[in-house]
């Protein structure tokens, strides 16, 4: 069957937002023109159970602010696909979380990034730091599992070591990282954006992060756009450090849907360049079998995986398996896959050449949702000036580990 190889999707089920999040790939905050109805939405309910999909993970926009929400919820659990959720946590009440249990959901993620006042500035609302951890206590007292998600930029990563100690006082039970990358909003906020080269520094203290969550039983998952096969990669890319980078998977196990019902491989791809088709005019079978866009990654484990590759990942030793690594975060970074600068093995080896690699953003983003500008990639020496035209470079000595912090 086509769809049997799909076995996870992200729904964003509409693109209403509370926050006004600086860093939003989607730019959320107004709902989609014309967003599924509830008919169409339980329909594409019973596509994807036939498609043999596992797991359902609902997000926005923020989910909750579409009135059906729990009725969609409550659908994919009847049908037996375990339903998720990813919120930004701001202001969802008691009855709500109490409402997500009732409709079979297990676990849900609340979006944190940093500790309080850099959340707050990133998310665009006073008080949403605070307002998450309401949240998280709510959706404890309702029976649902709280696990976490950061994002990792310039602002964030300096306190992610603060973080985490909030992070386990208030019972998460796991916490997924992800880069920022140049999409939506962030596209317009170059700045925050950590460069190749501060991975250097930023990867051992997620590692030291890594352990001290391991020890206290809070499982660590590094998202599919940080790695990728340096010496913390089994570290974080699965709690039991089994596990390492294989590949994109959108479009093999991994489907996106957006609000108006339009389907691309991954939730996170530039719609403009990545999407499959509308689910109002094509059924999801026929677009699992025929859309070219969903079958990006049908060449992993071919002597054709490395066609589309170019730059350093062409001549990568990882480069049959890894493929580029994130197809995201190369598109919104180059307009194109095949070439993912954010790498620790390859920021590893252009240090032991004396190099470094610095992003200059040279176009700006059209200000659509899912949309980016682009970048030029510029090969320099490691031991050259920082320029004195854009912010300090991000070193070991920037990141915050509290006085309480033990190993």
């Amino acid at each position: 069957m086509t769809g049997a190889r799909r076995t996870y999707v992200v729904w964003e089920l509409t693109l209403a937002c509370n926050l006004a999040c600086g860093h939003c790939g989607s730019r959320a905050g107004e709902r989609r023109p014309a967003e599924l109805t509830t008919a169409e939405a339980l329909d594409l309910v019973a596509q994807l159970h036939r498609a043999g999909v596992d797991e359902v993970t609902l997000i926005g926009g923020e989910a909750f602010l579409r009135r059906d929400w729990l009725t969609i919820a409550a659908e994919i659990t009847r049908l037996g696909m375990t339903c998720t959720m990813t919120t930004g946590g701001y202001r969802m009440s008691a009855a709500a979380a109490r409402g997500l249990r009732a409709a079979g959901v297990e676990r849900c993620s609340v979006s944190v990034d940093g500790t309080a006042a850099t959340h707050d500035r990133l998310r665009g609302r006073a008080g949403s730091w605070r307002s998450c951890f309401t949240t998280m206590e709510r959706l404890r007292a309702a029976g649902v599992t709280v696990t976490c998600n950061t994002q990792l930029n310039r602002l964030t990563a300096p306190e992610l070591p603060a973080l985490y100690l909030d992070l386990r006082a208030a019972g998460i039970a796991a916490w997924q990282w992800q880069l920022t990358v140049p999409m939506g909003n962030a596209a317009d906020h170059a700045e925050i954006l950590l460069q190749p080269v501060e991975l250097l520094d930023v990867f051992p203290m997620l590692a030291r992060v890594a352990r001290r969550a391991a020890a206290d039983g809070v499982r660590v998952h590094a998202g599919n756009n940080l790695g990728y096969y340096g010496p913390y990669e089994r570290l974080l890319r699965s709690p039991e450090g089994a596990a390492f980078w294989s590949g994109c998977q959108a479009g093999l196990s991994t489907l996106g849907i957006e609000s108006d019902g339009t389907i691309k491989g991954c939730p996170s791809l530039p719609t403009r360049d990545y999407a499959a088709g509308d689910i109002r005019e094509h059924s999801l079978a026929d677009l699992l079998r025929d859309a070219p866009e969903l079958a990006l990654n049908t060449a992993a484990g071919t002597a054709a995986a490395t066609d589309t590759l170019w730059g350093f990942c062409r001549t990568c030793d990882y480069a049959d398996v890894c493929r580029g690594g994130c197809t995201w975060t190369a598109h919104t970074v180059f307009g194109r896959s095949g070439n993912n600068p954010y790498c620790h093995h390859r920021a590893l080896a252009h240090q032991r050449s004396g190099r470094r690699e610095r992003l200059v953003q040279v176009a700006a983003a059209p200000g659509e949702p899912f949309d980016h500008g682009r970048f030029d990639l510029i090969l320099e020496d490691l031991a050259d000036p920082w320029p004195a035209t854009v912010r300090p470079r991000l070193t070991a000595a920037a990141m915050h580990w509290p006085p309480t912090w033990v190993d």
